[in-house]
Formats: C-alpha cells, sequence, structure tokens
C-alpha cells in the first residue's frame, strides 16, 4: 500500500503490519461492495467510480471495489442494514434514511434551511458535519464523508404547483424522515413515505400522485414519462453520507483508514460539483422531454407555512443550539 510518512509512522508506532505489493498476501486483492439506489446514469454511479479507481490505486491493487447501482443490494433501508452487518462494505442514500438511527440527523432536512450550496458545503465539509457523521458510529455506521442528492422540487400527475393551495389533496411519495412528513402534512397533502427503488412503479400505478427530488435525479430515474408536471420549489436540499460498518474501519491499518477517509471526501467535492453542472441541463432535457414546468412557485407562501412549525419540533427535542449553528455557517 502506497504510504504517506505519516501514516507510515502512525502504523509502524501501533505496531500494525501492513500489506507490500508482491507479498503472498497481497497476490489477491481484497474485493469491497458499494451499494446505492440510483440509476447507473446519476452521478453517484459516477462519483462510486472514481471512488472504486481511488482506492485501487492507492493500495497498490490491494482492494477492489465493486459498485452496485440501481438497488442492486437491495432498498435504501436494507443496503444501510447490510452494512450495520457488515456484508456490504460501502453504501450512500439520503440522510433521510439515518434520522431513525440517529433522530439529531433530521435537522438536515428542515424545510427551507440552506441557504446556497456553498452553505451546504460549509456545513458539511466543517466540524458541524464531523459531529453529525458521528451521531451514527453508535449504530455501527462509519460516514466518511457526505454527499448530495440536491434541491428537492415537486412533480405531480394532476395539476400545476404554484402555491401551497394547489398541493392540497395529492397523495405524495416522501422519505421517512419527520420533517419532510410533517410539511406535506402542514400543506394539506397526503405523504406516503416509501423506498426510492419502489418509486417508479407507484407513480406509474397511480399509488401515489407526485414525489419531490431534484431535478437531476427526477431526469435519471426517468420520472417524466409518468409525471407530468414539475415545481421548482427547492423546498429542501437533501446530503447523502457515505457509510461504511465501523467495526470494520477501526479494524483497518491506520494507512488504509487514511486512503478511505481522503477518497471519501475528495468524491464528496467532486460528485457536488457533478450535481451543480448537470441541474441546469437536466431541466432542459425535461422539458424537451415534455414536462410542464413552474420555474417560480410562491416559494415565501411555502416557507411561511412549513418553516417554523417544523423547526419547533427539532427544537423541542434537540434545543436550538445545532440548529444556530448551521443558520450561523451561512454567512
Amino acid at each position: 500500500m502506497k504510504l504517506t510518512r505519516r501514516t507510515a509512522l502512525t502504523s509502524a508506532a501501533a505496531g500494525v503490519a501492513l500489506f507490500s505489493i508482491g507479498s503472498p498476501a497481497a497476490a489477491k486483492a481484497t474485493r469491497m461492495r458499494f451499494a446505492h439506489p440510483h440509476p447507473t446514469s446519476d452521478s453517484w454511479q459516477a462519483a462510486a467510480l472514481q471512488f472504486a479507481d481511488r482506492i485501487k490505486t492507492d493500495t497498490d491493487g490491494e482492494y477492489e471495489v465493486q459498485v452496485f447501482p440501481n438497488g442492486g443490494l437491495g432498498s435504501d433501508q436494507q443496503i444501510i442494514g447490510a452494512v450495520r452487518g457488515g456484508s456490504i462494505d460501502f453504501c450512500i442514500t439520503g440522510n433521510p434514511y439515518f434520522t431513525g438511527l440517529a433522530p439529531v440527523l433530521n435537522v438536515l432536512d428542515l424545510p427551507f434551511l440552506f441557504q446556497s450550496r456553498n452553505h451546504v458545503a460549509a456545513v458539511m465539509d466543517g466540524p458541524i458535519g464531523d459531529g453529525m457523521r458521528s451521531e451514527l458510529e453508535g449504530s455501527n455506521i462509519k460516514a466518511l464523508s457526505t454527499w448530495d442528492i440536491g434541491w428537492r422540487n415537486l412533480t405531480n400527475d394532476r395539476r400545476a404547483v404554484a402555491t401551497p393551495d394547489d398541493i392540497r389533496g395529492l397523495k405524495l411519495r416522501t422519505t421517512p424522515n419527520p420533517a419532510h412528513i410533517k410539511a406535506f402534512q402542514l400543506l394539506g397533502a397526503s405523504p406516503t413515505p416509501m423506498a426510492f427503488t419502489e418509486l417508479f412503479t407507484a407513480l406509474e400505478t397511480g399509488t401515489v400522485d407526485g414525489q419531490e427530488n431534484p431535478v437531476t435525479l427526477i431526469l435519471n430515474a426517468r420520472f417524466y414519462e409518468v409525471q407530468k408536471h414539475l415545481s421548482l420549489t427547492r423546498h429542501a436540499f437533501t446530503t447523502a453520507p457515505l457509510c461504511m460498518n465501523n467495526d470494520k474501519f477501526a479494524a483497518y491499518p491506520a494507512a488504509l483508514q487514511d486512503v478511505l477517509l481522503g477518497a471519501a471526501r475528495d468524491m464528496a467535492v467532486t460528485q457536488r460539483q457533478m450535481n451543480e453542472d448537470a441541474e441546469a441541463t437536466s431541466l432542459a432535457e425535461l422539458k424537451t422531454a415534455g414536462m410542464e414546468v413552474v420555474e417560480e412557485p410562491d416559494r415565501a407562501a411555502f416557507a411561511e407555512i412549513v418553516t417554523e412549525a417544523v423547526e419547533q419540533d427539532f427544537v423541542a427535542t434537540f434545543g436550538t443550539d445545532l440548529l444556530d449553528q448551521i443558520k450561523g455557517a451561512a454567512s
């Protein structure tokens, strides 16, 4: 394994035996499995493949990462469970699927919390993000970094949505996150949590009227085939922790831990840029595909109904400190 001077000294001091290329132990690569629920056209897949290349290069081929997209190894909750149990090495999925394990993470999904992508990066790449990722260690999850899904926007197959009144009565697929569910209840919708891997069929069969996701994912998952209306509500920004089994991570040599953390954090920056770059072109493609787009819905009216009420629920349980830190990072 390629070592920096620091990791070599750290490992030597700890008495850790490291593999070297050409040794019998290194003759056959150790394979690691990386699972996610998004389609192969999504930025998660491109970033995961780059992550795999980085791990192979930085370990001189001792470790190889196999990427399984599109729910090939299970739904959002199933792959999280498999990582906790150790049968999958890495997974990435949206933050809302982790809030049952670490409820304080619900803060990241509060409506209209983030002001910009720079605000997201300031929170997730610094001490605030480190603290929130550490909350998962009690559930045997090591969150290596935080990637993104992006700004959530509303689609449905019944009517254009420009004001809060237009949402009333719609049955909408949401994540299982309490903040998402309450926000849509306040708007008069009927929120219906379900796995992302089940969503296309639910939209196609009319089990739900609509859903909310970033334009990049609406395009890549081909929701435009079963949804007519898109409203750029940008009502929340969804982050996504890249995770592995905490016990496995702790057992690795310090040099390998550094490789995994470095690759995960570098790819977080790369993947976010991929998503940002794709937003404008994705919207154009959705219009070309026939979606009718409300580009400037009354976001202020939406925010007035949901923001304070949903924040109050979070503050009642966790206080104001973390929420104030996140809001303060916008400046």
